[in-house]
């Protein structure tokens, strides 16, 4: 299939955005920060981040086949062929979404991805609230939100993540979008090399490692959130506490955002790659 005029100005925004990936560039606080990071984590035993690592990365695995697997994600599946289908009655598989444009494509995706914005948003006004519960919900809530909002993404533009190249795939995607903004261009070189050596479209067969101390900026960067909303909880106005309310939403809300946008990207450039080779 060749493309289309709308074909070629998204791949042009594709690579004006990783154009900007690879321009970033770290200011003087991040950098104090890295070399805090590197510095603490040298203390630590390599055997010792080597097993929480592979714990963290087994957790991950799970929680994406829970997800995968339940009645909500075959739910949202159907969902997503039958709005397909009313583009193109023909459409009966994940991988006939190929056949639509690339701008119906992106409307069923922001529709997954929208709600998964506004989960986000929900998400961070509980936390907000304070209570210990909400604040410790909130991490996992969060990951199984955006790693939901990933596979929407991926089956909306025909990539089936119940294979396993595809199952790997979506992880590393997430993974990648919840880096720091320094380290997200090195994230996507990553992705590109799994694309380019791929022998199969069924089988994986590159690294399946995904986290390391690199990525904990994210978990941590919630835990100040989690610092920022316990001050000022207490200030409340007609009994809630809307200030902390609104960081706990606005935080949550930007990350689900950026991970999203990130997702979009990758597969909109899969689609795109597909087509011009077809």
């Amino acid at each position: 299939m060749s493309w289309s005029e709308r074909d070629k100005q998204v791949w042009q925004s594709i690579k004006a955005w990783k154009e900007n990936l690879y321009e970033y560039e770290a200011n003087d606080l991040e950098h104090t920060y890295v070399k805090w990071l590197d510095y603490a984590f040298e203390s630590i035993p390599e055997e010792v981040q080597e097993q929480f690592f592979q714990r963290l990365d087994g957790w991950l695995f799970h929680m994406h086949s829970l997800i995968q697997g339940s009645q909500m994600q075959n739910d949202a599946r159907e969902r997503i062929l039958v709005t397909a289908r009313a583009f193109n009655g023909d459409i009966e598989t994940v991988e006939d979404l190929h056949y639509l444009t690339i701008d119906q494509l992106h409307y069923i995706a922001e529709q997954h991805a929208g709600r998964h914005r506004i989960y986000s948003l929900f998400q961070g006004g509980i936390t907000g609230t304070g209570g210990l519960v909400a604040l410790g919900s909130d991490l996992p809530a969060m990951a199984v939100i955006n790693v939901r909002s990933v596979q929407l993404i991926a089956i909306a533009y025909g990539f089936d993540v119940q294979t396993p190249f595809e199952m790997m795939t979506a992880l590393k995607v997430f993974h990648a979008a919840t880096l720091p903004s320094r380290l997200r261009a090195l994230a996507w070189e990553d992705l590109m090399e799994d694309l380019n050596k791929k022998d199969s479209h069924y089988f994986y067969d590159g690294s399946e490692k995904l986290t390391d101390y690199t990525w904990l900026e994210g978990p941590m960067k919630h835990a100040l959130k989690g610092m920022a909303i316990t001050l000022f909880k207490g200030k409340k106005w007609s009994g809630l506490p809307l200030i902390s309310m609104a960081i706990g939403a606005g935080v949550n809300y930007q990350l689900s955002r950026k991970i999203t946008d990130f997702a979009e990207k990758y597969y909109q450039y899969r689609y795109l790659r597909s087509k011009k080779t077809q």
